[in-house]
């Protein structure tokens, strides 16, 4: 019997934002930079400078919520 598979969009969503946030953090690596502490700096302040434009990296997280991306970061340390 086949059933129909159910998927979430939220779990899609965390997923593409936790690849995009591993792309940035590789970006912000290769030129040199604490991904932690830029990335922090971005989600408390809002300003997009904090995240280097390497590999398109600002551009990918930006297409993001903030806020939507701190409550992955704490779902998935939750867990």
């Amino acid at each position: 019997m086949e059933e129909t598979k159910i998927y979430e969009n939220s779990n899609f969503s965390d997923a593409l934002i936790l690849n995009t946030l591993r792309e940035v953090i590789d970006a912000l690596k290769e030129r040199g930079y604490n991904p932690i502490n830029q990335i922090v700096g971005y989600l408390i302040s809002g300003d997009p400078g904090y995240i280097s434009n390497h590999k398109e990296a600002r551009a990918k997280i930006v297409k993001f919520e903030r806020t939507k991306i701190l409550e992955v970061l704490l779902k998935n340390y939750a867990g």
